[in-house]
């Protein structure tokens, strides 16, 4: 299951970009999101009925949901909006591929988790090889006060996802279940987003073009409910640190779907990027070696 929970997570987040490239145009990025979770949450709810477990999450959960609903589903998605509007998008991607690390070091400050060095190394291995990929890209882009806002923006984003991986680690060690707390914190950011885009005078807008809605139900359906239900369990099954690790592995998704939709030709970093990658993914989840008995007895 395990396997199975990461393999989906990688692939659908890996293929959420194309969507996300169809929605430009005439409705504003924030009412997007609002309609993606929106959606999400209705459907979440309906699957909850279906199966007879719709209820309020205990009274002791209920700001940790709220919280995460606005960290996962509201605020990290305005943060690397921005963010796109002043660095390439690779160099978003190596910036959000950080919160491998950011998991481990969350997880040590608040459930005190041991900072173990396949977690750290391989996460460390993992983002050089993404920086490998993208180097063109970021050196092309050079340095410039708008970089430097883009970054900021960028780090903003990767830290609420982090935030939003440990709320959902405390939460499922209340004995919530991701897709409960999802359906209501899918709400509550939808909600908020909502609020906020009126209060700043951006209007609601929606597109009903079949291009755009095809796109909005795959992002509902498939990138939200799938994946940010798979990637939870996830996080309450490796915990916050090695579930992180999707986030270096699906930009690979993307870019292999590029090459064949956009012509993206793999180049020599690109490849020993990838090699870097696999090995940090190798890293992470290797077993730890288990002494022998033989061994102990020499001791």
């Amino acid at each position: 299951m395990t396997a199975f929970l990461y393999i989906t997570t990688v692939l659908v987040w890996g293929s959420t970009w194309i969507a996300l490239k169809l929605q430009l145009g005439a409705v504003p990025i924030v009412w997007s999101i609002v309609w993606r979770f929106a959606l999400a949450a209705l459907v979440l709810f309906a699957w909850l009925i279906a199966r007879r477990q719709l209820r309020v999450p205990v009274r002791a959960a209920w700001a940790l949901v709220g919280a995460q609903g606005i960290c996962l589903f509201c605020v990290n998605f305005i943060c690397f909006m921005n963010a796109s509007r002043y660095v390439p998008s690779g160099l978003v991607a190596v910036v959000f591929s950080t919160s491998t690390l950011w998991n481990a070091l969350g997880a040590r400050l608040v459930f005190r988790r041991a900072l173990t060095a396949p977690v750290l190394g391989g996460g460390a291995v993992g983002l050089l090889g993404l920086t490998a990929m993208f180097w063109p890209e970021i050196a092309g882009h050079g340095a410039s006060p708008q970089t430097a806002v883009g970054l900021a923006w960028a780090l903003g984003g990767t830290l609420c996802f982090s935030c939003g991986n440990l709320l959902s680690a405390r939460l499922q060690a209340l004995g919530e279940k991701p897709a409960l707390t999802n359906a209501w914190g899918m709400a509550w950011g939808a909600l908020v987003l909502a609020v906020g885009s009126l209060l700043a005078g951006v209007s609601p807008a929606f597109d009903p073009s079949p291009t755009y809605v095809g796109a909005w139900l795959y992002l509902a359906i498939a990138g939200s409910v799938v994946g940010f239900t798979a990637y939870l369990m996830l996080v309450g099954r490796l915990g916050p640190e090695r579930a992180a690790y999707c986030t270096v592995l699906f930009p690979l998704v993307a870019l292999s779907i590029s090459s064949v939709v956009e012509g993206y030709r793999f180049t020599p970093p690109a490849i020993a990027g990838l090699l870097l990658v696999m090995a940090g993914n190798v890293l992470i989840f290797r077993k730890p070696r288990v002494p022998s008995a033989a061994g102990n007895g020499a001791r």
